[in-house]
């Protein structure tokens, strides 16, 4: 039987590995395989072979795609997305182009509140719709896994909405989508902040675990919303109702959310804009994987993450969008890879292989995303023609993705 993709003239073949380790960690980061003047080959969705064009013996396949000059990447795995929500919040952005801060701007019924009230607005129907065309957008920026989060309803019949969402997204695209309850996101004026701990507890936990809807649970651990033991109380709820945690952690002030999700086995600790020693040590020898988040450090204007001093720890490193209307209205996958490089000073090779094994990783899926490996589902996308894997972060800005192909389906 023929293959039914094969991709020949690879001009580098990027992340080959026969086996696929958890993660990269440390001085691992650096060491990115690339196979030169190679071909792919896809068989019934999965990555059937690969190797060097003088390697390919059986070259019969029902579509064949010439990659001269290209570059072929297994597709980004996006850790930490907030990808559905009613409408952008532009407004605010010229808010803080004024000079008004992120807490001012929450204080005054902006941020996650505002998001909220127009998702309480908006009917499911009308929210996948409008959330196609962010799937459709990080598709076409080569994405292939996400992370979904809640929390921008707040009540249990919109926190239920959007993850139904999600999990619709996932049945009816292309994406590999994983969910997560972010309830505790803020909290609603209508209430205190233990009622609305109590609500989350009692009653959307229950209910989104009985509808099988949340893969994962996590808080926005940071001074003005939930504090560590409201973390820790929180999560570990979701724990009993099979949700795994991953947390919010060290964005705006050194919060105490890295500690707590160590304590908690965290699957990672997402943002790190204000991270210290402390926190390093407190990571080391634990499973829990760090997550930087440079788009919202550049939108926000805060601290990025310290990368060379976590990777210089012996740490691993993952690299996410954090898409959202409010702090990072962008899912581009390569533009963040740019924004790693140039303000995190990480090298190409660290930041590929943080946004690929790394990232699956802290969505669990090590083992069918995040490598070209053989048996691994075949999402992958060929680049524009490239001089150099370097050219894809050095030419910010700019889409470098040419075909994507997931599931064994050319779909862009």
């Amino acid at each position: 039987m023929p293959f039914d993709i094969l991709i020949v003239n690879i001009k580098g073949l990027v992340q080959t590995r026969t086996s696929t380790p958890s993660f990269v960690a440390g001085e691992a980061m650096a060491e990115l395989p690339v196979l030169e003047n190679a071909y792919v080959a896809i068989k019934d969705g999965l990555i059937a072979g690969y190797g060097t064009m003088d390697e390919l013996v059986r070259s019969s396949a029902t579509q064949v795609l010439d990659a001269t000059g290209r570059f072929v990447f297994p597709s980004f795995v996006d850790s930490h997305t907030h990808l559905i929500f009613a409408a952008p919040r532009e407004e605010e952005f010229v808010m803080k182009i004024k000079g008004v801060t992120y807490e001012e701007i929450a204080a005054k019924g902006g941020g996650i509140l505002n998001s909220a009230k127009k998702l309480q607005a908006t009917s499911e129907e009308e929210l996948f719709e409008r959330a196609l065309q962010r799937v459709d957008e990080i598709i076409k920026t080569g994405t292939g896994a996400v992370e979904i989060k809640s929390g921008y309803g707040l009540t249990l019949r919109d926190e239920l909405k959007m993850l139904r969402v999600a999990r619709r997204i996932g049945r009816e695209t292309p994406l590999t989508v994983k969910t997560t309850f972010l309830g505790a996101h803020a909290v609603p004026k209508e209430y205190t902040k233990e009622d609305y701990i109590r609500l989350i507890r009692e009653e959307m936990i229950p209910a989104i675990a009985d509808e099988k809807l949340a893969d994962y649970i996590d808080v926005f651990c940071e001074q003005g919303f939930f504090s560590p033991d409201e973390t820790e109380e929180i999560v570990e709820r979701g724990k009993q109702f099979g949700m795994k945690p991953r947390i919010h952690a060290n964005q705006l002030y050194r919060s105490g959310g890295v500690q707590v999700g160590v304590k908690t086995g965290a699957l990672s600790v997402d943002h790190l804009e204000n991270i210290g020693d402390e926190e390093i040590e407190v990571l080391k020898g634990s499973r829990t994987m760090p997550t930087a988040l440079p788009g919202a450090a550049f939108f926000l204007n805060l601290p990025f993450p310290p990368a060379r001093k976590i990777m210089e720890a012996g740490l691993p490193l993952a690299i996410a969008s954090d898409y959202n209307p409010g702090s990072a209205p962008s899912g581009n996958m390569p533009l963040m890879l740019s924004l790693a490089c140039i303000k995190m000073k990480m090298t190409p090779e660290e930041a590929i292989n943080a946004s690929t094994i790394n990232t699956a990783y802290a969505l669990e899926l090590s083992d069918t995303h995040g490598s070209i490996t053989k048996g691994k589902v075949a999402n992958l996308f060929i680049t524009t023609p490239l001089s150099s894997i370097a050219f894809m972060p050095y030419h910010f800005g700019s889409n470098p993705v040419e075909t994507v192909i997931l599931n064994g389906q050319v779909i862009f």
